[in-house]
């Protein structure tokens, strides 16, 4: 898999990079032992670059009652629903490292309803699919059944971004022709 191009627009070399944007790809090569295609293919417009990762970073470390590994449940369930190969693959193996668990990211990309999830989990994966294919139809209901689970606005608000977010993304991704790196596909397996 390997051999094929990580994306439809050129990928510029590390050397050619602003040395902000090539420090940051450094130092998550450094902690994960690769670089995921995302960082090289977004890489190529820098200024998007800096405000993707700035608001992913906003999103998905952010201190609240959604854990880490809840927050990438939602990015697995929503682009699985969008169809994004390369966000389900690489997000799936975070969601393993981060739930500890080898069985739940294959579960929730493929039907969360039927995954071994808490109600309140199952409740925000219901809104955050709702956002992802159906904003428009989103009303005070979605909210109380979020709140009867215990979500707080900031919480909603939170799932709320998170799958917008990563509509963006995922589109991105499909668009760029984003090839999953080979190593995403075996973590949190073993």
């Amino acid at each position: 898999m390997s051999e094929q191009p990580i994306s439809r627009f050129p990928v510029p070399r590390m050397a050619d990079l602003p040395e902000d944007i090539a420090e940051r790809i450094l130092a998550v090569q450094e902690k994960s032992g690769f670089v995921p295609n995302v960082f090289l293919v977004l890489a190529h417009r820098p200024d998007e670059f800096r405000a993707f990762f700035a608001y992913h970073d906003a999103l998905m470390e952010r201190p609240g009652n959604i854990t880490k590994a809840e927050r990438e449940m939602i990015v697995v369930a929503t682009s699985a629903a969008n169809q994004c190969q390369y966000c389900v693959i690489a997000h799936g193996a975070i969601l393993r490292i981060r739930m500890k668990n080898p069985l739940i990211a294959d579960q929730v990309a493929i039907n969360y309803r039927k995954a071994d999830i808490t109600p309140r989990q199952r409740a925000m994966l219901d809104f955050a699919l709702k956002v992802s294919k159906q904003a428009e139809s989103v009303e005070d209901a979605d909210f109380a059944a979020l709140q009867e689970q215990g979500f707080t606005e900031d919480d909603i608000w939170d799932i709320a971004a998170i799958s917008a977010f990563f509509a963006l993304s995922n589109r991105l991704a499909n668009v760029t022709g984003m090839r999953p790196n080979d190593e995403f596909y075996t973590l949190g397996r073993g």
